[in-house]
């Protein structure tokens, strides 16, 4: 059970920052969590992950935690260090740094993950959870591995038959040893392309090819963040979310009403880039719900509960498809910890569903409580 002063309450660890370029993306996920979830019935522990990997203990104060133009939000090296258990019979925190004696934080009823990117979003942090029989929101291991990387990502999916775009993946080893092979894979795409690190999100690394002449930039841009790159050929349509969110007692998937993000023209954003998604929000408008006729929301609806089947999701996960001029739909990618300020589309969506934010940090946490720890 709970160590928290008041035994009513669930003590919820807020986990956020971490090793990704997504680091300060998460910490301003974490500040909107931290300001909307409900008080009378949470008991927050704010641990961050430092840049260098070393979890830390954090002030409960959202507001240092916030990202705007005029500043970028990191978890500090230079605070607290906290241990975490890896024993089943364990699930105390406690405070470790050098030449201190170390100080108990109790144990936690379920951990909240707002990590965005390699080592948090991708199974690492999961992985060592699960070592612990430690509750938490969101994915296990391989849902969360699979959501990260958009080569399986595209695997799995292709697999359960669902329609996906055409694409290619360049792997460290054919770029160093075989590049003119990858170039005939990308040139026989067509143009416009969308050269992406495998495993990235928060559109990092990301770049949009107009002329072949760009592909090996756009390939090295990509390989700073991840040196395996996928490269996407262009859809000629409009790109349409929807949130879902787990069923309850093994019920399937609900799903959102769909939402749609235009960037608005002459803003310099050619796509929905980083610095238009956080920094510039006049560059965009979120529709939501989004104008397209009611067979294709249900058509979206469907297909994004069965992406967060086939990939075994549990908790939460954003849905990313393409509405294309001839009337297809297909998946672009699935998000399994999207963005969740209050801002953002996920929420937005659950919001525009009749669901508003501090109610889906409360479902969130309850499914983590209902959900068995262990082989499930």
């Amino acid at each position: 059970m709970s160590t928290s002063p008041e035994s009513s309450k669930l003590r919820v660890a807020l986990l956020f920052g971490g090793r990704s370029s997504e680091h300060a993306v998460s910490c301003a996920t974490a500040a909107g969590v931290m300001r909307a979830i409900d008080r009378e019935r949470y008991d927050v522990l704010p641990i961050g992950i430092a840049p260098d990997g070393k979890w830390v203990l954090l002030e409960d104060d959202p507001s240092v935690l916030e990202l705007t133009r005029g500043h970028t939000p990191a978890v500090p090296e230079s605070a607290t260090g906290v241990v975490v258990p890896t024993s089943t019979r364990d699930r105390g925190l406690r405070t470790l740094d050098a030449g201190q004696v170390p100080r108990e934080l109790g144990e936690v009823d379920v951990v909240f993950p707002l990590l965005h990117g390699p080592y948090g979003e991708d199974g690492t942090v999961q992985g060592l959870l699960e070592l612990a029989d430690l509750r938490y929101v969101g994915s296990g291991v391989l849902a969360s591995a699979a959501g990260m990387d958009k080569h399986f990502m595209k695997v799995v999916f292709a697999g359960a038959g669902l329609p996906i775009g055409p694409h290619t993946v360049i792997t460290d080893a054919q770029w160093r040893h075989d590049p003119a092979t990858a170039r005939d894979a990308c040139a026989s795409l067509g143009l416009p392309l969308f050269v992406k690190p495998a495993r990235a999100g928060s559109s990092m690394g990301i770049t949009k090819v107009d002329s072949l002449d760009d592909l090996d930039a756009a390939i090295e841009e990509a390989r700073r963040h991840d040196l395996k790159v996928v490269v996407e050929a262009g859809i000629d349509g409009r790109e349409i979310e929807c949130a879902v969110l787990q069923g309850r007692d093994g019920a399937l998937p609900r799903t959102s009403s769909v939402g749609e993000i235009v960037v608005r023209p002459g803003h310099g954003h050619a796509f929905y880039d980083f610095e238009a998604k956080y920094l510039d929000g006049d560059a965009v408008e979120l529709n939501c719900p989004a104008e397209v006729p009611g067979e294709i929301q249900e058509r979206i609806q469907a297909l994004a509960s069965q992406a967060f089947l086939a990939l075994g999701c549990e908790g939460l996960a954003r849905v990313d498809c393409f509405y294309t001029h001839s009337g297809d739909v297909l998946i672009n990618e699935i998000n399994t910890m999207p963005g969740f300020t209050p801002s953002s589309m996920y929420p937005r969506m659950w919001e525009a569903s009749g669901m508003s934010y501090p109610e889906l940090i409360d479902e969130l946490i309850a499914l983590a409580m209902e959900r068995p720890v262990g082989l499930r």
